[in-house]
């Protein structure tokens, strides 16, 4: 059986395969089929991770499970968040008050003071600054918001380009959205401003083109090189 094929009901209670309900059991509550083939579910006992046969991975049972990445995931235990493998071995002695997904082999945590930081693949941090906010890896950078403003660091936490910025997104094509203190617009990996306009919005780019709002309320889709190509009635 493909776990790409199994579809999780509209209801979200169980599961379906060419047509036909699978495991033969419901459950109060479930999430699709992820990458490896995994998927987390909830019955009387809590949330687990059940394979493509619909065998439990493991013999605990946790208050909330999610997706496994770079085969690790976020689950939520009596103490607090952390993550475990596919066995369901629990890959670090620490507890966070809020775990994110690992993304290119690192992962955002919050821990119980409310600052957010980086850790890799054994729950290690990897560095030593603590943020009012952090995001997810994208293309090797994650944003950032000191008490400085925005930033992005690189895979070694490092400051990418000494710029701050008021608002800042992450890279997606090596553009980002970012945001002064005139509005939004995108940048290069360097922090420099890819045109002189500036939007009341500004979305990442899609094959070349972002779709903006300006300062009068009005949609457009303007070029990467900031040039209005029409204004969306």
């Amino acid at each position: 059986m493909n776990w790409q094929e199994i579809k999780l009901s509209e209801c979200g209670t169980f599961f379906s395969y060419q047509g036909n309900k699978v495991f033969n059991k419901t459950f109060i509550s479930a999430l699709k089929f992820h990458t490896p083939g995994f998927a987390p579910v909830q019955d009387q006992e809590g949330w687990y991770h059940i394979n493509i046969n619909g065998e439990q991975l493991y013999k605990e049972r946790y208050k909330r499970v999610f997706g496994f990445y770079c085969n690790r995931a976020a689950v939520i235990g009596e103490d607090g968040w952390f993550h475990i493998d596919d066995k369901g071995i629990r890959l670090y002695g620490e507890c966070y008050a809020w775990v994110g997904n690992y993304q290119e082999d690192k992962c955002v945590v919050r821990d119980f003071s409310n600052n957010y930081f980086h850790i890799n693949l054994s729950g290690r941090r990897i560095y030593s600054e603590e943020y009012f906010y952090a995001g997810d890896y994208k293309e090797g950078c994650a944003c950032v918001k000191g008490i400085d403003g925005w930033k992005h660091i690189n895979s070694k936490g490092e400051d990418l380009n000494n710029k701050r910025f008021e608002d800042l997104g992450v890279f997606h094509k090596s553009y980002a959205t970012a945001r002064d203190k005139a509005g939004w617009f995108h940048i290069n990996k360097r922090g420099v401003a890819l045109y002189l306009n500036r939007f009341a919005s500004a979305e990442p780019f899609y094959n070349g083109c972002s779709l903006v709002e300006n300062f009068n309320g009005k949609k457009c889709i303007i070029s990467e090189a900031g040039d209005v190509v029409f204004v969306i009635a």
